[in-house]
């Protein structure tokens, strides 16, 4: 299989500059080519238009780019004088104008200067394969395929993969490894038809949804929260979702698949022009790009958000819904909303009922099996369970009845399944309905995962835990590897998952299992600890039960780094607060790619008290390049803390030494636990000895007094608020050392009696418990 080691990209537009932007996430070198506008000033660059989607991508947000150093792997040209740089090209993505003849003009000029084998692909989603290479020579057509990436390609996983008759299958190979494990895709192999899967799906989804919801009378508001957290959907809803995407996006994907869609295709009979859309497009207000969109701010009245209503097309203030069915929903799950006769209700089934049905239509005819389909909307459209998981979760017989009786076709799918289920746990194995037989009984398969994935949910379905409580739970992920798995609200860390870590270090004893990796499959690896716990202890006035928590933290934890074998952290998502303060003391970390590391007990009025502050001065003291002198490692970890600095990427992470050089990263999540057990295990093979303890040199109370200085001048400019400066100058303390002085060192256990002592004294003060309740109540800081 051939190595793709240098890739070109063609159209340096916001799909184009996005692919280019994410290869080099990968460490890969990247040509960005794009046209020589017209009537150029003979003065100007001819590569302005590439040069300048450069630019913005180094200032764009959501960021395009892990790192801003990756933008010196682009090199950015014109399709006139620099087609020559694609010819040591392994791979060479088009992502121009969707024509069909602008395309074929590119591929014939890319065939005269690329080298023999490389790859040609296409991020189309309108135009079948077959259609692009009508008329190439053979020898294109062997090497051409379509590669549909999702926008924006680095936060979106979904890559759609479309091979034609003639394309060689280790060209698809190659990409589909390079996608995988390069640039952390879940590639999903698709059949040449229209929208391939996660389009056709979701934009039927969607047009479904806008005209159920004007058709039953629903506010914007009722629509989104129906069609949101209830069904899995993004919790936007679908309204907006179109407003984040672009309205205007779809008009041009309703017409292409139109023009490709069989005569017969039900899409043909739920699409519809809607005057309210096509105002609002025709008058600029095509959502967030916009002057807004289903919602608005207006900000004449402090970002006030309002609705449009759908009938009079006026804004009015958005109003919480208040549907029974949603509260039904809470207590009975997806059947109970589906089956309420509210209006909330009637929405659900209307939407879900034509989407689910339409979906078990189109498999085989778009999919092998049910699986791809179900994977293809989790990742390119970020629904939490696939259409046939939700049919599962309705029950399929029940779903099929309930068609029957009102009159409606049944997929003959959905026949086929009868009184079973699309996927099934038979001996611990996950298996899915095989749609390619559906004259055969019971015509399950094994779903396989690729080499190298290794994903805790299997792990789960296969075995018992180890041990297991309400907080936490170990796995035994083979060749003597345990994970411990958190499973509070949103991870959360409490005393259950400080006790866990403990009764893992009482199990491994170097035979049965020798190593600890830390993971689990929620959105968020931990948001911290649990701070209601905390608000409950000091609004009773347990301040002993606070320290007694605190000192548990930081003594598991030390226990934890100084253990007789590896610990290895496996974050993805937000690590923040404890779940950061867990992988500074782990032995080494292989972090997800979008991993978002930091310290931010700040944000709640106190410091970091499981020896966040102890780890990170430690690390940036003992760094190997650190300017001279112990005050600049101080005044780098204190900016970072008293400001609550999240990396947005685990690159950024590795330049805040919450990650260390050493550290590694993951670019696919489904591969995370399996090379951090593969971590452990080197560890464990290389003969593990766990780290000397240190002691650093800190500047003492000279140093807090430059930094207590530099927080009033902050507060004095506006740029702080009053408990800031409180909490800060408490923070000052701990990370100068206390009361040493520059003949001394500082021990790790008296850097974490100064944390103690911080974190003590600011949860007994007003401020910092305000913030607490604040942060509980809303999800946001107070700013106090």
């Amino acid at each position: 299989m051939a190595s793709i080691e240098k890739v070109g990209v063609l159209g340096a537009g916001v799909m184009g500059a996005g692919i280019a932007a994410h290869v080099a996430n990968a460490g890969v070198p990247v040509v960005l080519l794009d046209v020589v506008p017209k009537d150029l000033p003979e003065a100007e660059d001819r590569s302005v238009i590439a040069k300048g989607a450069v630019e913005k991508m180094k200032k764009a947000k959501p960021a395009p780019l892990m790192h801003a150093a990756n933008a010196r792997l682009i090199t950015p040209g014109n399709l006139e004088d620099d087609l020559d740089q694609l010819a040591d090209c392994d791979w060479i993505v088009e992502a121009v104008i969707e024509r069909l003849d602008v395309k074929q003009s590119v591929y014939r000029k890319v065939d005269a200067v690329r080298k023999a084998g490389s790859i040609v692909s296409s991020n189309t989603s309108t135009i079948p394969l077959a259609r692009l290479v009508d008329g190439l020579p053979e020898s294109f057509a062997a090497d051409f395929l379509v590669t549909h990436f999702f926008n924006p390609p680095r936060y979106m996983r979904l890559l759609e993969l479309v091979t034609g008759e003639a394309t060689r299958p280790d060209a698809a190979a190659a990409i589909r490894h390079f996608c995988d494990l390069r640039l952390g895709k879940s590639v999903v192999d698709c059949k040449d038809t229209p929208g391939f899967i996660a389009n056709r799906v979701g934009t039927f989804w969607i047009e479904v949804a806008t005209r159920e919801a004007m058709d039953l009378g629903l506010t914007v508001e009722e629509a989104d929260a129906v069609a949101g957290r209830p069904m899995g959907f993004p919790k936007t809803g679908v309204f907006g979702l179109l407003d984040l995407v672009g309205i205007d996006l779809g008009p041009h994907i309703a017409a292409s698949l139109l023009a490709t869609l069989p005569a017969d295709d039900a899409y043909r009979d739920v699409h519809r022009e809607e005057p309210l859309i096509a105002k609002m497009i025709e008058t600029g207000f095509t959502g967030r790009k916009g002057k807004g969109g289903f919602y608005r701010l207006d900000r004449s009245r402090g970002k006030v958000k309002q609705a449009i209503d759908l009938k009079s097309g006026e804004y009015r203030d958005a109003v919480k819904p208040r549907l029974a069915s949603l509260d039904a929903s809470k207590r009975g799950g997806l059947r109970a909303l589906v089956e309420h006769p509210d209006r909330g209700g009637r929405y659900a089934w209307a939407m879900l009922s034509q989407t689910l049905a339409y979906v078990a239509s189109l498999v085989p005819a778009i999919a092998d099996d049910p699986s791809r389909v179900d994977e293809a909307m989790r990742t390119g459209y970020a629904w939490a369970k696939g259409p046939f998981e939700l049919l599962d979760e309705l029950g399929p017989k029940w779903f099929a009845d309930k068609l029957r009786e009102e009159g409606r076709e049944v997929p003959p799918l959905l026949d086929a399944v009868g009184d079973g289920t699309f996927y099934r746990v038979e001996d611990g194995r996950l298996q899915v309905f095989s749609a390619n037989q559906l004259d055969v009984d019971g015509a399950y398969h094994d779903l396989v995962r690729p080499d190298g994935v290794l994903l805790l949910a299997d792990v789960q379905r296969a075995s018992e835990p180890v041990a297991k409580s309400s907080s936490a739970s170990l796995w035994d992920v083979g060749d003597g590897v345990l994970c411990l798995e958190f499973h509070t609200k949103m991870n959360a860390l409490d005393d259950g998952v400080l006790r866990m870590l403990g009764k893992a270090a009482g199990l491994i004893d170097g035979e049965r299992w020798k190593a600890l990796v830390l993971h689990n499959e929620g959105s968020n690896f931990s948001v911290g600890a649990n701070i209601g716990i905390a608000l409950f202890a000091a609004n009773v006035g347990l301040w002993p039960a606070i320290e007694e928590s605190i000192t548990a933290g930081q003594q598991t934890f030390k226990a934890m780094k100084y253990a007789p074998f590896p610990v290895v952290g496996a974050p993805s998502g937000m690590a923040l607060g404890g779940g950061c303060e867990i992988l500074l003391h782990s032995d080494a970390v292989q972090a997800h790619a979008e991993t978002y590391m930091g310290l931010v007990e700040v944000g709640v009025g106190v410091v970091p008290g499981w020896g966040g502050c102890k780890e990170m001065i430690t690390r940036w003291a003992t760094h190997p390049r650190r300017p001279g002198g112990p005050m600049p490692p101080v005044a780098k970890v204190f900016e970072m803390v008293s400001t609550a600095h999240v990396s947005t990427s685990a690159a950024e992470a590795k330049d805040a030494l919450f990650l260390r050089p050493g550290d590694a990263v993951t670019m696919n999540r489904d591969r995370l636990l399996a090379d951090a057990k593969a971590r452990a295990l080197e560890l464990v093979a290389a003969g593990y000895e766990p780290p000397e303890p240190v002691e650093i040199q800190l500047p003492g109370p000279t140093g807090r007094a430059a930094l207590d200085m530099a927080v009033e001048g902050f507060r004095a400019n506006g740029m702080a608020t009053a408990h800031d400066e409180v909490v800060a100058k408490r923070l000052a303390v701990v990370l100068t050392g206390g009361d040493t002085d520059l003949t001394e060192t500082v021990s790790e256990d008296a850097l974490s009696r100064l944390e103690r002592e911080a974190f003590l004294d600011l949860i007994q003060t007003p401020g910092t418990l305000a913030r607490i309740e604040h942060m509980l109540e809303t999800g946001k800081p107070l700013r106090n």
